[in-house]
């Protein structure tokens, strides 16, 4: 698992939360004035070998998020995205975003629909 995304209101109080009383590190800040937002990951070890967290701030953020609404994703690394995804694809789960780069950025990403015993997620 490469990290997991929770939406923030106000980023410089969660960092310093995270870094402070989680005794978590700063790995990394980077803003995405194009897309009007900023990621920030915090983690207790770099992100080669450690889970860490992506606090992502949308600038255009009035109103703290709901409990239900703060989680956007988790990430899984892999060596080869088109093949996962393929072999995902032939066992019949849904990849809604297929894989290619991110919009803002140069990573590689696909996004998978769970299917779960009442419905999807």
């Amino acid at each position: 698992m490469a990290h997991a995304m929770i939406r923030v209101l106000d980023l410089e109080n969660s960092i310093r939360f995270y870094t402070g009383p989680l005794g978590m590190t700063l790995l990394r800040s980077e803003d995405f004035p194009e897309g009007r937002f900023t990621l920030a990951f915090v983690g207790n070890g770099p992100e080669t070998g450690n889970t860490v967290i992506e606090l992502t701030h949308n600038w255009d953020q009035k109103a703290p998020c709901q409990i239900d609404s703060g989680f956007g994703h988790f990430a899984l690394g892999v060596t080869d995205i088109y093949a996962v995804c393929a072999a995902l694809a032939e066992q019949g789960v849904s990849i809604p975003r297929k894989p290619g780069p991110k919009k803002h950025g140069v990573t590689y990403i696909a996004s998978l629909k769970i299917r779960t015993a009442t419905g999807s997620s």
